[in-house]
């Protein structure tokens, strides 16, 4: 934070704290704020919420702050309610830039006639009739030149409607003539996220870039870009860099703010344009929920180490040459070491420099066998990149596939089944090779024959490779490499350090088995990262994909372990690619907003449900499906499945334009709470078809076919 900033909320907070009667005479003196509770409903209705506002007038060229103001101090509010009242938090319109008279960006806020809606709620057991009252104490911070604290005591009185049966769930009260449109217009153009637009970011060093794209013909033109964060993770008062795509999408460049907090994996905000995002210049802020893709200051998920780039390139090389050391405490590698460095001085005799050389040649087997397989995944990534292929963890492919690999070379580590033992046997032969042939074949058998449980600990570098530039990868290989070969090198140049080394014994076995927890975490972190880039239904897809093929690497391990029959160890390998199959089919993952392969049933694009949402889509005479549901939900899983994917419902969904909104109950909340107890009901899943013209809704059963659907929406 700036001196300046720091100085001028120093004066703010001490302001605050200058007596209460000396603070209201300041305010009314200068009265460029003026401050009132008004409501959309003419009365309060039992079991349904109300929407209310805190309105403030501001005076010509002052204003108050946002959310995240920025310099300044945000508007709040300290409710005072009845028995069993419960308020919401502010719902905040789209800000603007505030600046000063020389031009500069001082905070994010609002200016005229401002609404801030919030949402009452009930309690269940609201008698009919007499009145309620709420009553609030506003604080906000008003500014033009000068900036003064400002306050005022809100109050709204409203009658409970009667229990009459004209007054009903589907059926609310008497709009308020005044504010009811105001309000409901308001509540209308709040930034929320639509499925003309995709949003994703990605973090560096000092910034930030956020990549606005329509998923289809983009409906207009926005102008005049401008990203606010919920917090304090961008500068507020630097420019922001945009520039178009070329694909009628924008690139925005943000600078870090110095406040950035470092382990942030989210961006929240709202990106804002002066024309809107939506035909007729509707929704002029997009609401931003994106998390950080390929973050360059962030660790890697690959072998626990940082992403190799710029700074964070030597303690990579540092961890990667560990990780090279630690393969030779591997069962299949460590009994070696001792074996054939007598080996070295049997066939070099007494001679030190012909033992050394031994050592020397061992190691440019394992340095040429790493750099072959660096270069092979070199002209895979330049092929890849010409295909478009996206070596990197921005594609949900390669996140996917790498979180597979983890998972598969974990379980071997753990001893659910054994890897490359007709390998073993080859190698075996190499290694009997004698004189420097012999050495040089020990050091790529090292690499990629007689050390196959070395594969989960390459598989990690490998993901590394990909995701980083070539010389990067080159060096990454190299530094395994001299890893692996360091402790032939230096018995052969010491080989009476040969009878301190400790026995192989159980211990290398329990090592091993504890090498692959690691591996497990980073499965769990890629599937965390998947979770940013699939929808919720293809995260779920991933979970359960990940189980079969764990199902059928444990039936390889069972029924072809080392002695099996013939036909038990094909009994394996069926069951291994049966269930391997079936899981990478489900699994696979497909983009956020990736298109129906059917290109006449679309998918359906599910807006949030809110009391506000139906009254606005019903007044527009459009019919209205309503699903209230939750993750914990399984009835709710199998109806989106029976139902939602649907080439009919899609169809007819898309046809006749149904408006389609989403309860979601996941987590508490009061007004899907309220809105199923107005129905008598208490859990989910529960789904209501609104058809226009009529007056009650249309209750659906709690398991759904796509032919009661259908049938229900036909008869409006």
């Amino acid at each position: 934070m700036s001196f300046f900033r720091r100085l001028l909320l120093a004066v703010v907070c001490v302001g605050w704290f200058v007596p209460a009667h000396l603070r209201a005479a300041a305010a009314t003196k200068l009265s460029r704020v003026q401050a009132s509770l008004v409501a959309a409903d003419a009365a309060v209705q039992p079991g349904r919420p109300l929407t209310v506002a805190l309105r403030l007038v501001h005076d010509p060229h002052w204003h108050t702050y946002w959310l995240n103001p920025g310099t300044g101090l945000a508007t709040s509010l300290k409710w005072t309610l009845p028995p069993g009242w419960t308020a919401g938090d502010i719902q905040w319109p789209a800000p603007h830039l505030i600046k000063d008279v020389a031009g500069n960006i001082t905070g994010h806020g609002y200016e005229g006639d401002l609404l801030l809606p919030i949402t009452l709620t009930p309690p269940a057991d609201l008698a009919p009739g007499g009145t309620v009252e709420f009553k609030a104490a506003a604080d906000w911070l008003m500014c033009e030149e000068i900036c003064v604290p400002g306050s005022a005591n809100v109050a709204l009185t409203l009658p409970v409607a009667a229990a009459a049966p004209a007054v009903s769930a589907s059926n609310p009260p008497a709009p308020d003539a005044t504010w009811s449109e105001k309000i409901r217009a308001t509540l209308a153009g709040l930034p929320r996220a639509d499925a003309a637009w995709k949003i994703s970011a990605t973090r560096a060093a000092k910034t930030i870039t956020v990549r606005v794209s329509p998923t289809g013909a983009a409906p207009v033109a926005p102008k005049d870009l401008h990203v606010f964060t919920d917090d304090s993770l961008v500068a507020y008062d630097q420019p922001q860099k945009v520039e178009a795509d070329g694909q009628g999408g924008f690139v925005l460049t943000l600078p870090l703010g110095d406040d950035s907090p470092k382990d942030a994996t989210r961006l929240l905000g709202v990106i804002t344009s002066e024309s809107g995002w939506l035909a007729g210049g509707a929704l002029r802020g997009l609401r931003i929920d994106a998390g950080f893709s390929a973050a360059v200051s962030q660790p890697s998920t690959l072998n626990s180490q940082p992403q190799a780039a710029g700074s964070g390139l030597p303690g990579t090389l540092l961890l990667a040459l560990i990780g090279g050391l630690i393969l030779n405490l591997m069962p299949c590698v460590f009994p070696v070491l001792g074996i054939k460095i007598l080996g070295f001085v049997n066939q070099a005799g007494s001679d030190k420099k012909k033992i050394i050389t031994h050592g020397l040649v061992f190691t440019l087997g394992v340095l040429l066998s790493f750099w072959t397989l660096a270069i092979v995944l070199a002209v895979l990534r330049a092929g890849g990149d010409q295909l478009g292929w996206g070596f990197q963890l921005q594609s949900p492919v390669f996140v996917y596939a790498l979180a597979v690999l983890m998972l598969v070379f974990g379980m071997n580590m753990s001893g659910v089944f054994e890897f490359g033992l007709g390998a073993t046997a080859v190698g075996a032969e190499l290694q009997m090779k004698s004189g420097y042939a012999g050495s040089f074949f020990t050091g790529v058998l090292a690499t990629v024959v007689a050390t196959p449980c070395s594969a989960p600990f390459l598989a990690p570098a490998l993901g590394a490779a990909l995701a980083v530039s070539t010389l990067e990868s080159f060096a990454i290989f190299t530094a395994i490499a001299i890893g692996l070969s360091a402790p032939y090198l230096l018995l052969s140049i010491f080989p009476q350090a040969v009878k301190v080394l400790p026995r192989p014994g159980a211990w290398m076995e329990t090592f091993k088995q504890f090498m692959a927890f690691p591996l497990y975490a980073t499965v769990g972190y890629l599937v965390w990262v998947l979770g940013g880039q699939v929808s919720e239904e293809g995260l779920q897809h991933t979970l359960f994909s990940l189980v079969l093929i764990a199902l059928g690497v444990w039936v390889y391990g069972r029924w072809n372990a080392p002695g099996a029959s013939a036909g038990r160890a094909r009994f394996g390998v069926a069951g291994l690619v049966v269930a391997g199959a079936a899981g990478l089919w489900l699994g696979w993952p497909q983009p956020i907003g990736a298109k129906s392969a059917d290109a006449s049933a679309p998918e359906i694009v599910w807006e949030p449900w809110s009391p506000e949402a139906v009254a606005k889509l019903r007044a527009e005479g459009r019919i209205v499906y309503v699903d209230f549901t939750a993750r914990w939900c399984a009835t709710c899983q199998l109806n989106k499945k029976v139902v939602f994917h649907d080439r009919d419902v899609l169809r007819y969904f898309a046809e006749k334009k149904i408006a389609t909104l989403r309860g979601d109950w996941t987590n508490k909340d009061p007004r899907i709470t309220a809105e199923l107890a107005a129905y008598q009901r208490s859990a989910v899943p529960f789904n209501v078809i609104w058809l226009p013209g009529k007056k009650d809704p249309v209750l659906l059963p709690e398991l759904l076919s796509a032919g009661t659907v259908l049938s229900e929406l036909k008869k409006g």
